[in-house]
């Protein structure tokens, strides 16, 4: 079957074509996303075109829980958002094409053959955020963070590809990557709360475990405050070296990608770890101020990630 039909509702003469609806994810990917767009583009043009198309999948689906528009809707509306999304995903594993994005996933899907879990599992983090809005333990955030960002790994480690002399070696000696692929998706979710968290408490969200503020002595109700203090120093030390522990994890696996995966693999994965960096050199005070690489930081380091990703 092929996957790029329409639909009996939408006739393919009325969806733009396939260029135009991979250019619209590229400007919504350049958009939202300036540190990980920049990563696509050291990879040839048909794969940067699929992480595209996965990311603008992966931010409709957060967009149906975290939208400004979906703020104030109440839980059971946003429930049934995410069950029709889900539903019109299984859809689009099935060959069935709505839209643009749908077009150019399915274009995707059929370059680069993949299972449907990850996407399912990726719906069920959010519907997580209708009703868990706090963690009792890292084991419980680890669940949330696999499903919301490790399943990225996954979606996209089809696309990156192995190097080919795993390619051509039996099954058996072929390495598995998906573990490397989870814990870097993991690590990136993991900073994203470090860096969120003054814009999370707004939402009424805390995504730190609690049991890391019991340990380090400080309160919700600091945390809801935006108290700088000792106390909340040592607990972010903490996190941060959490988050660095997780890159570490997904290092290894970057070794095995095909040779035009490497460099922007690495590229995202050091640029995004710099995030911590500046979180560092706040304070740790994520209440008043964003940590972002700046562009300037993020060019001068795309030759060492360079240097890396040909020496490991």
């Amino acid at each position: 079957m092929n996957v790029l039909a329409a639909t009996p509702a939408t006739s393919s003469a009325l969806l733009p074509s396939l260029d135009e609806a991979y250019d619209q994810c590229r400007q919504e990917t350049a958009q939202w996303a300036k540190t990980f767009y920049l990563g696509t583009l050291l990879m040839p043009a048909a794969k940067r075109r699929a992480i595209w198309a996965i990311y603008v999948w992966c931010r409709r689906t957060d967009e149906l829980m975290d939208s400004p528009q979906a703020q104030d809707l109440p839980v059971a509306q946003l429930s049934d958002r995410l069950d029709r999304w889900e539903e019109r995903t299984r859809a689009l594993f099935a060959g069935k094409v709505q839209d643009s994005l749908d077009r150019v996933m399915a274009d995707t899907l059929e370059r680069y053959p993949q299972p449907l879990q990850p996407y399912l599992d990726m719906i069920e983090g959010q519907r997580m955020d209708l009703f868990q809005h706090r963690y009792a333990t890292f084991n419980d955030l680890e669940l949330y963070c696999y499903r919301v960002a490790g399943t990225v790994g996954l979606m996209t480690q089809e696309v990156m590809g192995l190097d080919s002399a795993y390619t051509t070696a039996p099954w058996s000696e072929r390495p598995d990557t998906s573990k490397a692929a989870v814990a870097l998706g993991i690590a990136n979710q993991l900073t994203n709360i470090l860096r969120d968290v003054g814009e999370d408490r707004g939402r009424g969200r805390i995504y730190l475990p609690q049991e890391d503020l019991n340990t380090f002595g400080y309160s919700e109700s600091e945390l809801m405050a935006g108290r700088l203090t000792e106390n909340w120093r040592a607990l972010m030390r903490f996190q941060l070296q959490r988050a660095r522990d997780w890159f570490a994890r997904s290092e290894e696996g970057v070794r095995w990608l095909a040779p035009d995966a490497r460099w922007p693999v690495w590229a995202s994965l050091r640029l995004y770890r710099g995030i911590l960096d500046v979180i560092e050199r706040h304070d740790y005070d994520v209440f008043n101020k964003r940590a972002y690489v700046p562009r300037v930081g993020k060019l001068l380091d795309l030759p060492l990630s360079f240097v890396i990703a040909q020496a490991r």
